[in-house]
């Protein structure tokens, strides 16, 4: 009796790609010395006719200190993003995250005093959309309310009494796109579903 072996299922492409080429970043930057990390994927201000700027404001999402930094933020990455990619489809979850990470480069431009790198925007991003999987109209899931208390307010505090508070500013600004982004594609989903069921039921009506 021959054993057959589970295949491999490929089954959330963004994520996948987003944990593999922050990884090969990763490896550049150690045999670098950080110096392909310090260029290319940290974001920091520079003069306004500097391309690499504008680049750097979303590319920072991929650099990462150490192997610690970069595993503490993909396990949870891996772990939520494969369910909210299945959810909400690639495409949609792509630009999700290119708008956050963008949102929080244009912050670390406009107010930050040091260079940001890193995938935390996304993580929180990740889970507060996690949190508001299940939203019926009119009603905010009190999972993600918690979630905000928790999460949010943790940032604010130290943000408060941190002396450097832009990273708790960029890990805001994952969150709040969390919400906006979780409560407008779980609303028209809700739409979509009842506009589904309206149709089912006048197709019954008619027979």
């Amino acid at each position: 009796m021959k054993l057959k072996f589970p295949k491999i299922e490929f089954n959330s492409p963004v994520v996948i790609y987003y944990t593999i080429a922050a990884f090969v970043v990763l490896l550049f930057g150690y045999a670098t010395n950080h110096q392909t990390t310090d260029s290319f994927f940290t974001c920091f201000r520079t003069n306004a006719s500097d391309p690499m700027m504008y680049i750097r404001m979303v590319s920072y999402v991929f650099g990462h200190s150490s192997a610690s930094h970069y595993t503490g933020n993909f396990f949870l990455i891996i772990l939520i993003g494969p369910m909210l990619e299945e959810k909400y489809g690639s495409k949609t979850l792509l630009v999700m995250m290119a708008t956050t990470a963008l949102a929080g480069g244009i912050v670390n431009v406009a107010i930050g005093t040091h260079g940001l790198r890193g995938a935390s925007g996304i993580v929180f991003l990740f889970i507060i959309l996690c949190s508001c999987t299940k939203v019926e109209a009119g009603k905010i899931p009190l999972s993600m309310v918690l979630v905000v208390l928790i999460y949010i307010g943790k940032e604010l505090v130290i943000g408060v009494t941190s002396s450097d508070n832009i990273s708790q500013i960029t890990h805001i600004i994952g969150g709040i796109c969390g919400i906006v982004f979780g409560l407008y594609y779980n609303k028209k989903q809700v739409e979509k579903k009842k506009k589904e069921e309206e149709e089912k039921k006048k197709a019954e009506e008619k027979k």
